[in-house]
C-alpha cells in the first residue's frame, strides 16, 4: 500500500494554473476574441486515450469544461472549452504566436502530473517528460524550472522529433513519483507512470 505524500498532486487543491503542465509538454494555448470578450483555449494532442481522459478529468477538476475529440490523424485530442479564466495563462505563455515559459514558472505537483499525463514515458530505469518539438526555445527554461524544484533533468533529443527531459537517479525519480501521485486507474497508465 502506498502512502500519500504531503507533496503529491492529490494533496493540492485543483486550480486552473495546474493546466500549465500541459504547455510544458506539447500543449498549445490560443486567445479568442478581444477586449472584454477575450478568452482562451488550452489543447494537447496525446498518444493514448487514457492520457486524454485523465487530462479531461484534471480540466474538469479545475472548474473548466473539457472536450475530448480526435485529430484528422485519429489521435486523441483533449482541450478546454474557450474560457476567459485562461487569458492570463495565454498572456504568460506566449510572445506573439510563439510559446514561451514564464520566468517565474515552477512546476508544482499538479503541473507535474499534467505534464506526466500529457507526455511522460519510462525509459529503462529513467523517466522522460516530453517537450514540444515545435517550441525549442522552451526546452532550456523548462529544464531550469525543474532544477529549481529539486528534480535536475538532462535535456535530450533537442535536434529530433522527440525532445525530452530525462530524469534519472533514485533521489530525483523519488521526488517526481512523490509529486505526481498515483497513476490513473488504467493498465497502460500504470505501465507509463514514473516509478523508482
Amino acid at each position: 500500500m502506498s502512502q500519500l505524500s504531503f507533496f503529491s498532486a492529490e494533496s493540492v487543491p485543483p486550480a486552473v494554473s495546474d493546466l500549465t503542465g500541459i504547455l510544458a509538454a506539447s500543449g498549445q494555448v490560443v486567445l479568442v476574441g478581444s477586449g472584454a470578450d477575450q478568452a482562451a483555449r488550452l489543447s494537447v494532442v496525446v498518444d493514448a486515450l487514457w492520457r486524454a481522459e485523465a487530462l479531461a478529468e484534471m480540466i474538469a477538476d479545475a472548474g473548466l469544461l473539457p472536450e475530448l475529440t480526435r485529430t484528422e490523424e485519429n489521435t486523441p485530442l483533449v482541450r478546454t472549452a474557450v474560457d476567459p479564466r485562461l487569458t492570463t495563462i495565454a498572456a504568460q505563455w506566449t510572445r506573439g504566436a510563439i510559446k514561451t515559459v514564464p520566468p517565474q514558472w515552477l512546476p508544482g505537483p499538479r503541473e507535474l502530473r499534467a505534464w506526466t499525463l500529457a507526455s511522460g514515458t519510462p525509459e529503462a530505469d529513467r523517466y522522460l517528460l516530453g517537450l514540444d518539438p515545435h517550441a525549442p526555445d522552451t526546452h532550456s527554461p523548462l529544464a531550469s524550472a525543474m532544477m529549481r524544484v529539486g528534480i535536475a533533468p538532462t535535456l535530450i533529443g533537442t535536434r529530433g522529433a522527440h525532445p525530452a527531459l530525462r530524469i534519472s537517479g533514485r533521489r530525483r525519480l523519488s521526488r517526481l513519483v512523490e509529486n505526481v501521485g498515483e497513476p490513473p486507474g488504467h493498465t497502460e497508465a500504470f505501465l507509463a507512470w514514473p516509478r523508482i
